[in-house]
């Protein structure tokens, strides 16, 4: 098999040198180049074309998080696994965002590198296990939050529309409510009938009361 093909990004040469030593070690793994910024990465990647790219976050000039973001619009087939010290949220996140698909500290041992550059070269998806655990709890406080909404495919101003057409008022009497158009109201509607797959306004109210929207059933507690 063709060995794995791998840029490393650090602007900190004793860092990065060691790891491309080590990677280099591994008879599955080819370092194909280093790289001390962004924008060196950026090139390096167009010259070399790695299967996997480990990216530092804090470099001088253009960091890691734009870099990801570039190579993973113009090189989708080339993952980059973010290997950093900045464990905060806002780090992670916003690497996640820019096309990472891993996240590892740089506290992990050799060996949890060698293996995420491989979970990488397969199209996984790897993170240390303290990254791990936040995005974990990330995903699954945004399914509550979800859960907890009604319609949650809808927009705010949507499922206010909704929640009005709900309570029997007609396009007119919506518009003078939330100050908007009755052509703006129309459209509304129609948004919310094709996300809802609801074939008539009918049919939009009785999902919309289902869901808990609209006027409270009678005889429920006030």
């Amino acid at each position: 098999m063709r060995a794995i093909r791998v840029l490393v990004v650090d602007d900190h040469p004793v860092y990065r040198d060691g790891v491309a030593d080590s990677l280099g070690d591994a008879d599955d793994v080819e370092v194909v180049g280093t790289a001390a910024d962004g924008e060196a990465a950026v090139a390096a990647v167009e010259r070399h074309r790695p299967d996997v790219v480990l990216m530092d976050l804090r470099m001088p000039g253009t960091g890691g998080v734009a870099a990801t973001a570039r190579i993973s619009a113009t090189h989708p087939g080339t993952a980059v696994v973010v290997l950093t010290m900045s464990d905060d949220d806002d780090s992670v996140f916003a690497a996640l965002r820019a096309g990472a698909r891993g996240y590892l500290l740089k506290e992990s041992e050799a060996a949890d590198i060698l293996r995420a550059v491989r979970a990488a070269a397969r199209s996984e998806a790897v993170f240390g296990p303290r990254i791990a655990d936040r995005v974990l709890a990330f995903f699954a406080s945004s399914r509550a939050r979800s859960a907890a909404v009604p319609f949650p495919e809808l927009t705010d101003r949507e499922r206010e529309v909704l929640d009005l057409v709900a309570h029997g008022l007609p396009n007119a009497a919506i518009a003078a409510r939330l100050f908007l158009s009755e052509k703006t109201v129309r459209n509304r509607v129609s948004d919310v009938l094709t996300k809802l797959h609801a074939a008539s306004r009918a049919e939009a109210v009785a999902l919309a009361r289902d869901a808990g929207l609209g006027p409270a059933p009678a005889g429920a507690a006030q």
